[in-house]
């Protein structure tokens, strides 16, 4: 008997008196993969990433799903994923991918294979002068402002020129950008990938006088079908990581002005996979894990 975990947390799964206003997204996941997993005869086990190990004793392959509280909690979430592979099961994606993914300088990695990013600044913290310093370099007069381990537009801020106090300060190892108003008018697309084979597409778009696509947020999504064309600037990032194609990978990219795309993110660890856009997204995973495992 096969059994595949999905790690959650104490903030995604049911019945938590701490659990996130987005954990919904949890549910639809785990409902899209649950019958995909039963034609096939496999157990599948939500398990809080945090239990003790006897909770994993029967697990063959576990996959990163809605750990969505790692960021504050780095060392302790690698720790574990390192410990849960020792005892040899299969740990998707990989505890060696996660820590290459989790700090978001892995995307000047991508830019020197070949990726197109945005124009970013790596910062160990930030000041309103250095605020100042990063828009008369980049020529803007906004900046966004994201912690370099983090998600979900945690800890996210804008900044616009002449509206940063003298004594502001960004205390997180951060990555600074331009704003780039297209994230508002045409928002992210997101690429699926399972196995390195797409499977399906999202366009993600804020509310009304916003700029973050996250539900947390007010965003929405909409499926996407993407261009031929579309599809392999995507699969082309997938190509530039240093390794072999995870079993899922989330690539969000954004349209440039000349209408190409540049990568945003290259989700590795525990992306929400939209399910709702993609119907088969739950058949294709366990197609994934059934050649991961050689089954």
């Amino acid at each position: 008997m096969t059994t595949i975990g999905f790690l959650a947390c104490e903030t995604t799964l049911p019945g938590s008196q701490n659990r996130r206003e987005d954990a919904f997204e949890h549910d639809l996941m785990v409902e899209a993969i649950t019958p995909a997993f039963a034609r096939r005869g496999w157990t599948f086990k939500v398990i809080d990433w945090e239990a003790p190990m006897e909770a994993f004793a029967d697990v063959d392959l576990v996959m990163i799903g809605s750990s969505w509280n790692y960021w504050d909690k780095v060392d302790a979430f690698l720790t574990k994923l390192e410990a849960l592979a020792k005892t040899g099961i299969t740990v998707c994606n990989s505890p060696e991918v996660a820590r290459w993914n989790i700090r978001k300088t892995y995307l000047g990695e991508l830019e020197q294979r070949g990726a197109r990013t945005i124009p970013t600044l790596w910062l160990d913290a930030l000041t309103a002068d250095d605020a100042a310093a990063a828009m008369d370099q980049f020529g803007c007069d906004k900046l966004v402002v994201k912690r370099q381990i983090g998600a979900g537009a945690e800890g996210q801020e804008m900044l616009e020129r002449g509206q940063v106090s003298d004594d502001w300060r960004y205390t997180h190892k951060a990555m600074v950008q331009p704003f780039l108003p297209a994230i508002a008018q045409s928002g992210e697309l997101s690429f699926l990938f399972f196995g390195g084979v797409f499977s399906h597409c999202v366009q993600k778009l804020p509310k009304d006088g916003d700029y973050r696509i996250q539900s947390l947020y007010g965003g929405r999504e909409v499926t996407h079908e993407p261009s031929a064309q579309e599809i392999a600037q995507a699969a082309a990032i997938i190509e530039a990581l240093p390794f072999a194609p995870p079993l899922y990978a989330r690539i969000d990219m954004l349209e440039g002005e000349d209408a190409k795309l540049m990568v945003m993110e290259a989700e590795l660890i525990e992306p929400y996979l939209y399910p709702e856009q993609g119907p088969n997204m739950g058949e294709s995973l366990a197609q994934a894990i059934a050649k991961e495992l050689d089954l």
